[in-house]
């Protein structure tokens, strides 16, 4: 008895999903221009956080140690710092390799070569260059620096001269992010209440059949079962749609973005994530299309 009614709540919807067939294509189209939105704006987000990434990327602290201080204590604060929380990475560079960069930096400049030539010793110093996991976190780790205990062996940190920088960039970072997020926030609501109206007035189609259901004495669920089926149909076709239109779509204007951000490759992204976006996309299509129904048919349920 139960397999039956099911089946017949099943046939029912795609019935009426199908013999409705011109206001199916207008509500499946509306969801999938909702879909694009919401996948739009995943991608969006992926392109935000690789930018702020790279901002944040280009942004470091170094600390120079005096001279003569030996190569295991210097490790040994390297070994403290890569402990913390706030640090991403630190890299230690020696005096050989930091007078090999500045020769390879400056080889055009014959003159500063050959002053640094006629030096009896090097004259650079050994340093750490530190990349923290956020623009926000370096003066927290150059106040860790400026303990007492390091003052014998620290030369300079030079934080101070990048802090004006690091602070623009927090607050750039901040910014690029709240506005991701209050765009995300508001095309995903106005995507959700019209694909929501759109069902809303497709039920109102179905308001005689809904009465005639009711007066011969049909439960409310078996009267919800294919309204149900029907608004998840919208969301699966909307979804498989969506889906089968981004693609071409990703092909054609990822280059270009990747030429401006090479750090950012949205189609290799929906590649790798492709299931993850398929399983997206369905879900929210079901979700708009199954639980909009589901509200919309209640007000009829109550007349």
């Amino acid at each position: 008895m139960l397999k039956t009614a099911i089946w017949r709540i099943l046939k029912s919807g795609w019935q009426s999903f199908i013999r409705n067939y011109w206001l199916s294509t207008a509500t499946v189209a509306v969801m999938i221009l909702a879909l694009f939105v919401i996948g739009g704006l995943a991608l969006f987000n992926v392109m935000t956080q690789a930018i702020v990434e790279n901002l944040e990327g280009r942004v470091d602290v170094s600390v120079y140690f005096n001279k003569d201080t030996e190569e295991a204590k210097v490790l040994s604060v390297r070994q403290e710092l890569v402990e913390l929380p706030e640090v991403k990475s630190v890299d230690y560079i020696s005096q050989d390799e930091a007078l090999k960069n500045f020769q390879e930096r400056h080889k055009d400049n014959e003159v500063l070569l050959q002053s640094l030539q006629e030096l009896d010793q090097n004259p650079l110093e050994p340093s750490l260059n530190i990349k923290a996991n956020e623009a926000s976190q370096y003066e927290s780790i150059s106040n860790y620096l400026a303990q007492d205990r390091f003052q014998g062996i620290i030369d300079k940190i030079n934080y101070k001269q990048n802090q004006d920088i690091i602070n623009r960039l927090t607050r750039l970072t901040g910014n690029i992010q709240m506005g991701g997020l209050l765009i995300s926030l508001f095309l995903g609501l106005l995507a959700v209440l019209v694909s929501f109206n759109t069902v809303r007035l497709t039920m109102y189609t179905w308001r005689d059949e809904i009465s005639v259901m009711r007066f011969v004495g049909a439960s409310n669920w078996f009267i919800r079962g294919p309204f149900m089926v029907e608004g998840a149909l919208y969301g699966i076709i909307s979804a498989i749609t969506t889906i089968i239109l981004i693609f071409p779509i990703l092909y054609l204007i990822s280059p270009k973005i990747t030429n401006f951000l090479p750090e950012v490759d949205l189609l290799y992204f929906y590649q790798v994530n492709f299931w993850q976006f398929l399983i997206l996309m369905f879900g929210v299509g079901i979700l708009i299309g199954g639980v909009s129904s589901l509200i919309a048919i209640r007000r009829y349920l109550r007349e």
